[in-house]
């Protein structure tokens, strides 16, 4: 949903740290997640390796929205979905992302999130497509030759984006419940009905009073 891109992209941006550019990376020089490729298809054409050192927060903000956000509709899918299907993306492209995702709803795999998809997914049960979207994400991975490098971190990654997934699913139903009805009042007597007991009262006291009196005075003879 779209008020949770920047919760997801704070998340996301926890595990991509700062800059690197390891040898068995194949994404070469990378800052924040970004590679250079990237950033010269969406921020500077000619950028240099210190172009990319030097992003800025609005940049990398710009990049992660159009780059993989908008391109898994991360506006149009449910709250904690959302951010699985991105961080998926942003770590194995967003192609990728999506076909494990329509797979999972036994939709057609073309790596594009349409109509069909999104209807599907509306009745699915959230917490079960991100339980099943982060194990198979982990079965990926480790099939991957770089596991043996890259492995140990990608394992706690997905497991860090489940729990983070999971709790957006109950935030966002703790905001949309309904809230509890207060409990029905008594309704306060009318002065009509207050004036309706005490007539009653009074003739009660009347008629205890006339038998008294009619007691004492058979005696009395």
């Amino acid at each position: 949903m779209e008020a949770n891109f920047q919760r997801a992209l704070s998340l996301v941006l926890k595990h991509e740290g700062g800059f690197s550019n390891h040898p068995s990376d194949p994404g070469g020089a990378t800052n924040k997640g970004i590679t250079l490729a990237t950033f010269r298809q969406y921020v500077e054409k000619s950028g240099t390796v210190a172009d990319l050192k030097a992003i800025t927060d609005g940049q990398v903000a710009q990049v992660y929205k159009r780059h993989y956000w908008d391109a898994v509709k991360g506006d149009e899918l449910p709250s904690g979905v959302d951010y699985a299907v991105f961080d998926f993306a942003v770590n194995s492209g967003p192609g990728r992302a999506i076909k494990f995702l329509q797979r999972i709803l036994l939709v057609s795999q073309d790596g594009v999130i349409g109509p069909q998809t999104l209807a599907t997914l509306a009745r699915a049960k959230p917490e079960h497509v991100v339980e099943v979207l982060c194990a198979e994400r982990l079965k990926f991975l480790k099939a991957l030759s770089t596991w043996p490098t890259f492995g140990k971190g990608w394992g706690r990654r997905v497991s860090d984006v489940q729990t983070h997934a999971l709790a957006m699913i109950m935030d966002a139903r703790l905001v949309t419940a309904p809230s509890p009805k207060p409990a029905p009042q008594p309704p306060a007597p009318s002065p009509t009905t207050k004036g309706s007991q005490s007539s009653i009262i009074a003739l009660i006291i009347a008629a205890v009073i006339g038998a008294a009196a009619l007691l004492f005075g058979i005696t009395g003879d």
